[in-house]
């Protein structure tokens, strides 16, 4: 699906194009499944932080499939293996039939997950990755996520969770029941001001973490409700006065997620382990990518909306 200008999801279209080769280091890889993020509607509305794509693009940054041929260099798989990844920003995105990857970027499927929920799982699972080694929890910690029934925060609330500390999770009402399943005490931030939330729940005394997946003044309004020396992590703009986080010798980390081999690697990992899964919202053919950009910058998708590709 070829995104043929910057706009609403209606510049999507079929187009067929020439199969790629993979050059050094690289594989092709038969795709089975992708997934939408929000950063794919950024830059589809021409609207990332950075100008990663120029029309006509194909876009798209989680992928499951086959490998099915290897560029000079490439080693670590062969032609039939089952892998996951999500690829540099570089290069053409995974929303195709096929896609060559950077090798070292990649990892065997976790054998206890189909191509539809692998493919639910490695941009925000590495995303989410990032925040949770930041946070460095251990039991006895407290952690506040935000959005927890999203595609980023339900991964972050299962790896703080795995970590032995307690976790909190902001979220809809509808979703408390998803965010308690996956081991987070859930808060509505829609009846209650969070922060007032999270200091009822710690008895006043807070948490030692903090990750904003939403955005705006999140983070500001967190601070209220952090102990000293808390670390809190963001992922979208940040608004506000983050001043008083000098007053707790608090650490604030704004991320952008980088590809790593051994971040994908240990996805697999915690998979195989049954620490994490994806949450997937739902599955659409990848023939309806404008949908799927619909309902996701429509706001409320719990997990991942994953585009099955080919039949």
């Amino acid at each position: 699906m070829v995104m043929t200008a910057f706009g609403g999801p209606e510049v999507f279209q079929a187009q067929d194009l020439p199969v790629p080769e993979p050059g050094l280091g690289q594989l092709r890889v038969r795709v089975y499944a992708t997934a939408v993020n929000p950063l794919d509607y950024k830059i589809r509305a021409g609207k990332s932080r950075r100008r990663i794509a120029e029309p006509p693009a194909v876009i798209g940054y989680d992928a499951a499939g086959m490998v099915e041929a290897l560029g000079p260099g490439a080693r670590r798989f062969q032609p039939g293996d089952a892998v996951f990844y999500s690829p540099r920003l570089t290069g053409p995105g995974t929303c195709a039939e096929y896609h060559v990857v950077d090798e070292d970027v990649v990892a065997a499927k976790p054998h206890n997950l189909d191509f539809i929920q692998a493919a639910g799982l490695p941009l925000a699972g590495c995303t989410a990755w990032d925040a949770v080694t930041f946070f460095q929890l251990r039991p006895g910690h407290a952690a506040l996520i935000h959005a927890g029934a999203g595609g980023v925060g339900s991964l972050a609330v299962q790896m703080a969770r795995a970590s032995g500390a307690r976790v909190l999770a902001t979220c809809r009402a509808a979703n408390s029941d998803l965010v308690r399943d996956l081991g987070a005490e859930p808060i509505d931030y829609r009846a209650e001001d969070f922060a007032a939330a999270v200091l009822r729940l710690t008895d006043g005394r807070g948490v030692e973490a903090v990750y904003d997946t939403v955005g705006g003044d999140t983070l500001e309004r967190s601070l209220a409700c952090v102990r000293p020396y808390a670390r809190l992590a963001g992922i979208v703009n940040v608004t506000g006065n983050l001043n008083p986080a000098y007053l707790k010798n608090a650490t604030i980390y704004l991320g952008f997620m980088e590809r790593a081999g051994h971040k994908i690697e240990a996805l697999r990992v915690l998979a195989e382990g049954g620490w994490i899964h994806p949450v997937i919202d739902s599955v659409l053919p990848l023939e309806q990518v404008a949908e799927a950009h619909r309902r996701l910058e429509a706001g409320g998708v719990r997990g991942k909306i994953v585009l099955k590709v080919g039949e």
